[in-house]
């Protein structure tokens, strides 16, 4: 057992400027490509946090999920198209954190373990995945944790449940938080945990800070209000109490707008995104400022270094060489899974990991005559500034 670590606990002095203690939760962490609990770029924010973090010496823990399949794994069929496939994934590098907590889902009690991540595994703050993967627990509580962002509503109500009532009560086992961030809604639940502890809305907001990501209404998580009710999503605060605290008082509950009554700030990711935000979401009453915090991925982690010297040196000729160094090497691996030979001098327009309908796609086609004339110049390319 990691006794260390069954307490608030870094292996480093904290800085003198990050002396509040600040627990960070997100469905998904995308720290190395070796921990496979990620889905896409809400995950690897909040993985750069991670790491970023740990370099500035700051006082926090990060909290998410220990998915037992991940998101998938992508294989191809015999015509090259692409088919989800669901391993089980096994980590060595993660050890027992001595810490078990006890929430209700549905009525019923389900038993969380929490493994944590060490800081000196991946160069990030101390992390507590949660599973519920554990003998203790039936069959179907054990599924909880098994797919990350589970199709099935009930399921991924469960999955919310876990992560913000189970990871509060971890935080309060390692001798709790001053601040309380939730990576996008999937953690409101932990909003209600705060509620059963303080018992008053200004308590609550005292210590939530809350991150929007989703420029689309559609795109925010929504549910029937008596379903999660039924689901112990309120952690036993009464329907009445519930629409008290959020405003909520239709049938449907809006995760995002519940976050933005009960935090005292929100941000979203970019300063474009915040004017979004805001235009979406300040028609409604009573939620908190909506900041713009510009964020980026860790330097230190994701930085090709020669192109980061040539650019340094705005050295154009070794910024255009390197960058098709790296697009021949990018082909090379396209060769190699799909049989296919790309030309690196033509302009390649990619989706990474997965291709869904709000990255909206369309958009690169909406100008036609536009788009063809971006493409066709010759001068464009010839200097390298696509991309740039």
């Amino acid at each position: 057992m990691a006794s260390e670590y069954n307490r608030w606990y870094h292996p480093y002095e904290v800085n003198d400027k990050y002396k509040k203690r600040v627990a960070y939760f997100s469905m998904e962490f995308g720290i190395d490509q070796a921990l496979k609990i990620y889905s896409g770029g809400l995950g690897f924010l909040a993985g750069s946090h991670m790491r970023s973090a740990y370099e500035l010496r700051q006082n926090m823990v990060g909290i998410g999920m220990l998915w037992k399949y991940g998101y998938y794994d992508q294989e191809r069929n015999e015509d090259l198209t692409m088919r989800p496939h669901f391993q089980e994934k096994n980590y060595s590098f993660l050890e027992d954190s001595g810490i078990t907590v006890r929430v209700l889902v549905d009525q019923h009690p389900v038993l969380v373990k929490a493994m944590v991540l060490k800081p000196e595994t991946f160069g990030t703050v101390p992390m507590y995945f949660l599973t519920t993967d554990i003998p203790e627990n039936d069959h179907l509580a054990r599924t909880i944790t098994h797919h990350l962002y589970d199709p099935e509503p009930r399921a991924r109500i469960a999955q919310s449940i876990v992560l913000g009532i189970g990871g509060a009560k971890v935080v309060e086992a390692l001798g709790g938080s001053d601040i309380y961030h939730m990576n996008e809604g999937h953690a409101l639940p932990l909003a209600f945990r705060l509620f059963e502890v303080y018992g008053k809305l200004s308590e609550i907001r005292k210590r939530l800070v809350f991150t929007t990501h989703t420029p689309e209404k559609a795109g925010n998580e929504e549910h029937d209000i008596h379903l999660l009710d039924d689901m112990s999503f309120f952690n036993g605060a009464t329907l009445e109490e519930v629409r008290e605290l959020t405003g909520m008082h239709g049938q449907m509950f809006s995760h995002t707008l519940a976050a933005l009554r009960l935090a005292k700030v929100a941000n979203g990711v970019s300063q474009l995104h915040g004017e979004v935000s805001r235009d979406m979401w300040y028609e409604n009453e009573g939620v908190c400022e909506i900041k713009a915090i510009t964020n980026a991925q860790n330097f230190n982690f994701w930085a090709d270094m020669d192109l980061w010297h040539a650019q340094e040196r705005d050295d154009h000729t070794s910024m255009i060489r390197r960058k098709q160094d790296l697009k021949r090497e990018l082909f090379k691996e396209v060769a190699n899974q799909a049989g296919k030979l790309f030309k690196p001098e033509v302009l390649t327009i990619v989706w990474a990991r997965r291709f869904a309908a709000y990255k909206r796609a369309d958009l690169l086609v909406r100008d036609m005559k536009r788009f063809m004339e971006f493409i066709s110049n010759k001068e464009m390319l010839s200097t390298g500034n696509l991309g740039r």
